[in-house]
């Protein structure tokens, strides 16, 4: 998948190397099931590439069967509405962090994992990210997950 770099702008059709005829279709299922996507005419457009691998997990577990696009947007509005409630002021720069929240919330409400688990990898990763140099990889330590 392209737009998988750093910087504004950046976009991604979803039919990158790598990305399989069902990723692509999923991808183009997405963007037609979700409103509000970031994108321009080539498809959604990443900030940081975090964002993009946020996108494509999620149409991962869409192709794995853990959730349907309709639970997907429900998911998605939802954590939208709780941020806005919250005071967030909906500029379109926190749309991936409401996108994140949202499908760890529907991972915890799957099954697949809990929110204690989300919160152990959440700290481990502010822990490694607080040590990193700027424009350095974050590299998680096998100490910060804790015991």
């Amino acid at each position: 998948m392209s737009g998988t770099g750093s910087g504004p702008g950046m976009s991604g059709t979803g039919s990158g190397p790598g990305m399989s005829k069902a990723g692509t279709e999923s991808a183009r299922q997405v963007l037609e099931a979700v409103p509000g996507i970031p994108r321009d005419a080539e498809g959604p457009v990443f900030r940081e590439p975090w964002e993009a691998q946020a996108f494509a997990l999620t149409l991962s577990l869409y192709e794995q069967g853990l959730f349907s696009w309709k639970e997907w947007t429900a998911a998605l509005v939802a954590e939208i509405k709780r941020a806005q409630d919250a005071g967030d002021p909906d500029t379109g720069e926190t749309y991936y962090r409401h996108w994140l929240a949202a499908l760890e919330r529907i991972v915890a409400e799957k099954g697949v994992t809990d929110d204690a688990t989300l919160g152990r990898y959440r700290d481990a990763w502010r822990r490694a990210a607080d040590r990193t140099p700027h424009g350095q990889p974050i590299v998680l330590d096998p100490g910060d997950l804790g015991g």
